[in-house]
């Protein structure tokens, strides 16, 4: 059922906001985030103008990457309730100037970070993108009920990019990094699709709820949640961070799972533990690296041990 407020959004012609909602600003603010965050942690230093050139590139790259999602799942989005307000959708944009917008971006940005940083933090966005827009959109998320497992690896990215473009060399903290972002995305998305699995039923998509059922959902929720916290304090315990990350990463990561608990006992009312989960999940990520980053500047201003 096309609403009133869709109507008039189908009504308005295409401007700015509508390229700039392709990109998926929500998720770019993560992205910019980890991003930046394994770009301070690192050891080591850039310019601040190659800094800020580092991150933008990874912000175009993320924001091509969702344009091509979305050109892809265009008839999908059509169909789901939350996405079906999006520009292509709505029919304010045509799909074929997503599709050239997201290449644009997606060229433009490992061009640049090649130039301007180096080439493997280059290879390492190219991968990201590909993996998303491929691997995980086209490939895995129309296929599998593994594909948040497999395709997590998309969002895990920025973080190990932002490290080594400080760095120019792959090693194990970065790669703890991706880690973190890897186990924490299933429980992050299931925790939605619990309460979203009718959206994916009609379209199609085979989420974990919709085909493996809420009970084998809620056991995966509870699973990750554990495998996360030794993961999260991965960094503590090779030395690699300092006591106040650790702390940090302990008591976030034991909330994690304090809340995944009621999730795995049954649905509640109205799925608030499923809501709350989801929540308090990108409150996990955003604070446990605004944390690290805080603990390496501390170090390294001699306030830590």
């Amino acid at each position: 059922m096309i609403t009133a407020a869709t109507s008039l959004q189908s009504a308005r012609p295409a401007d700015w906001r509508d390229f700039f909602a392709l990109t998926k600003p929500r998720v770019m603010s993560l992205v910019i985030f980890t991003g930046l965050c394994g770009l301070l942690a690192a050891p080591g230093s850039l310019h601040p103008v190659l800094g800020f050139t580092a991150i933008l590139c990874i912000a175009m790259g993320a924001g091509g990457a969702a344009a091509l999602n979305m050109w892809w799942e265009a008839d999908l989005d059509r169909l789901m309730r939350r996405t079906a307000g999006r520009p292509l959708p709505a029919g304010r944009l045509e799909r074929r100037d997503a599709r050239d917008f997201g290449v644009a971006l997606a060229v433009a940005s490992v061009g640049i970070m090649g130039l301007a940083i180096h080439w493997l933090a280059a290879a390492l966005l190219a991968l990201s993108i590909v993996y998303y827009a491929v691997v995980y959109t086209m490939w895995l998320k129309p296929r599998t009920p593994q594909n948040i497992v497999i395709g997590g690896g998309a969002g895990a990215f920025p973080p190990l990019i932002g490290w080594v473009a400080v760095t120019n060399e792959i090693t194990v903290m970065p790669l703890l990094l991706f880690a973190i972002i890897f186990m924490w995305t299933p429980p992050h998305f299931w925790a939605l699709a619990l309460f979203a699995q009718t959206d994916y039923a009609k379209a199609g998509i085979p989420m974990m709820p919709v085909v493996r059922g809420e009970k084998a959902t809620r056991a995966q929720i509870l699973i990750y949640a554990v495998l996360l916290c030794p993961i999260a304090l991965a960094p503590f315990i090779i030395g690699a961070a300092g006591a106040l990350y650790g702390a940090a990463a302990l008591i976030l990561s034991l909330a994690f799972v304090a809340l995944a608990v009621p999730v795995f006992a049954g649905r509640s009312e109205e799925a608030r533990a499923e809501k709350r989960l989801f929540g308090f999940s990108i409150l996990y990520l955003f604070a446990l690296f605004a944390l690290l980053v805080a603990d390496a500047l501390l170090a390294r201003a001699g306030l830590l041990q």
